[in-house]
């Protein structure tokens, strides 16, 4: 058994120059930019979070449920809380561990929970 079938092949020259902590810290400052500018886009309105839990971009991948919707104007831990014992989900499962029946059931919770009001607001 020699050295070069041990050691783990190096397949780009980053690799080579860059230690490895120091590209975990640069892809975790990616996810984490990614993240706050797709919140502030929800909070904006340009988003829909039912559109974005159907949808399940990469940097939602490792974000709680509750920190999404409390990414939404007007929704806070309690409003959140609420929707998801409704719902029988926990507040700290992760997106990117959602069922796609569990998916399904949360973004129709959240699409007829806007238009109930919306439509409350114009009567």
């Amino acid at each position: 058994m020699d050295a070069a079938s041990i050691a783990p092949a190096l397949t780009t020259a980053s690799a080579i120059n860059t230690p490895q902590h120091m590209q975990a810290l640069a892809r975790a400052n990616h996810v984490r930019l990614a993240r706050a500018e797709l919140k502030r886009s929800i909070a904006r309105g340009e988003l829909d979070v039912a559109e974005v839990i159907r949808e399940s971009p990469w940097q939602t991948e490792s974000m709680s449920i509750a920190e999404l919707l409390t990414s939404q104007r007007r929704w806070g831990r309690t409003r959140a809380r609420k929707l998801l014992q409704n719902l029988s989900l926990n507040e700290n499962k992760r997106l990117g561990t959602l069922t796609p029946r569990q998916r399904a059931l949360l973004s129709t919770a959240l699409t007829t929970r806007d238009v109930g009001a919306r439509s409350a607001v114009l009567v």
